[in-house]
């Protein structure tokens, strides 16, 4: 008689990957959604969008004390707890300010304050970018590079800035003329990249510009030239202070605690 207890086992009915067909699929988050205080169908049509995403770029654009805040965007799995009453380069948020010329025209600023994965990343962009509200003329992305995905090494000691560009961008003049365009073989990915991708589905003249390191006041200066002297129109508001304390990124150090 065999011993069953030593006896090898048959084989299964199932292929592995039928086996995920157990599984509880997992439920559909809620979409991302946009609040504005008092949509103004001016400031929703802006002549220019610049979204932050790098700390340094947050940095900068939290400075500008002549920014109004017109909204928001909300992420349903981002947990508001925590958050100041008053806006915040701690919090985990995304705000949307505008700013003014002289002329009148409308510039906005989205500082995204918190991490979005990349199977949101889409999504959020398509809801930034001519979705139902915003519909930018031009936009501007303000990124960092990852070192994993740069072809060559990046030196820890240096400061440097690239560009990304939308075809539209391209036939029109590149708008940060003193940036080198990122090196064939590296990669950009994230939400950048998304935001990047929907301007060029949308046929909008867009630019992304990605800086290393990935902290540091040295960033922030380059920033500050980059965008008073290129991005935005000569009569905008230029009333940033740098600091002279090092850049630092509240997003990660905040999940630590959590």
């Amino acid at each position: 008689m065999e011993d069953a207890l030593t006896e090898a086992p048959p084989p299964s009915r199932f292929f592995i990957e039928d086996l995920d067909n157990f599984t509880k699929p997992s439920p559909l988050l809620p979409s991302p959604f946009l609040l504005f205080s008092n949509p103004n169908p001016n400031s929703l049509r802006p002549s220019l969008l610049i979204i932050a995403i790098s700390s340094p770029s947050l940095h900068l654009l939290h400075q500008i004390s002549s920014k109004t805040l017109v909204g928001t965007l909300i992420l349903p799995e981002i947990s508001l707890s925590g958050n100041y009453i008053e806006p915040s380069p701690k919090d985990k948020s995304c705000n949307i300010y505008a700013i003014n010329d002289e002329d009148g025209r409308s510039i906005l600023l989205v500082l995204v304050q918190f991490s979005i994965s990349a199977e949101r990343s889409h999504a959020v962009a398509k809801l930034l970018i001519d979705g139902n509200q915003i519909r930018p003329e031009k936009v501007v992305i303000l990124d960092s590079v990852e070192s994993r995905n740069f072809r060559g090494k990046l030196p820890p000691d240096e400061t440097l800035g690239f560009k990304l560009e939308t075809l539209e961008q391209k036939s029109i003049g590149s708008m940060l003329k003193d940036l080198d365009y990122f090196p064939s073989g590296s990669v950009i990915d994230g939400f950048g990249a998304a935001l990047l991708a929907r301007c060029q589905i949308k046929k909008i003249p867009a630019t992304l510009c990605v800086t290393w390191p990935q902290n540091g006041s040295s960033v922030v200066s380059i920033l500050k030239s980059v965008i008073f002297r290129d991005v935005l129109p000569k009569n905008a508001p230029n009333d940033v202070v740098l600091e002279s304390d090092s850049v630092r990124d509240f997003r990660f150090e905040s999940e630590l605690y959590t």
